[in-house]
């Protein structure tokens, strides 16, 4: 696990270096699964259910959802801005995401279903799922057992 020590001096290197995005969070800190086929197929028939178009995999958008759910089992917190300079806009351009884009984040549920219930239960987190201009997706989960072992979810749909 990552103290926040760890991560304050990794980003503050990267800020000294001059680059000007952050660096990726390797599952490293915990286990990591990428999640996006089971996720398709379910974001894919709610879309098809209200006249949409269907998602594709992006890998852009699934390191960026690996990324962020790296970086939140890392800190033990479910945050979209976790790190000096992780804002959503910066992290998306920096993992070359095509945008706009959008992130959905969630802990605790045990599975691919149950993180997209929980995002369906949403209003926002069910418009970005809806989103008419998005094309591609991407959705991971980590588990970092020095925070519990609790499942850090993060969904990025992209343009």
């Amino acid at each position: 696990m990552l103290s926040r020590r760890a991560l304050l001096a990794t980003s503050m290197a990267a800020l000294a270096a001059g680059c000007s995005t952050t660096s990726v969070l390797a599952p490293s800190a915990g286990t990591g699964s990428d999640q996006t086929p089971a996720s398709l197929a379910l974001v894919n028939k709610l879309r098809a259910d209200r006249g949409l178009s269907p998602l594709t995999l992006d890998k852009a958008a699934q390191r960026a959802a690996m990324d962020q759910a790296s970086r939140m089992a890392a800190a033990g917190r479910m945050e979209h801005n976790i790190g000096l300079g992780a804002n959503f806009l910066k992290r998306m351009k920096g993992m070359d995401v095509p945008l706009p884009a959008a992130e959905n984040i969630a802990v605790g549920q045990d599975g691919a279903a149950a993180a997209f219930e929980a995002w369906y239960r949403s209003p926002k987190h069910l418009e970005n799922m809806l989103g008419a201009g998005y094309r591609g997706l991407g959705v991971a989960v980590v588990s970092n057992p020095a925070s519990g072992g609790r499942p850090y979810w993060a969904m990025v749909l992209s343009s």
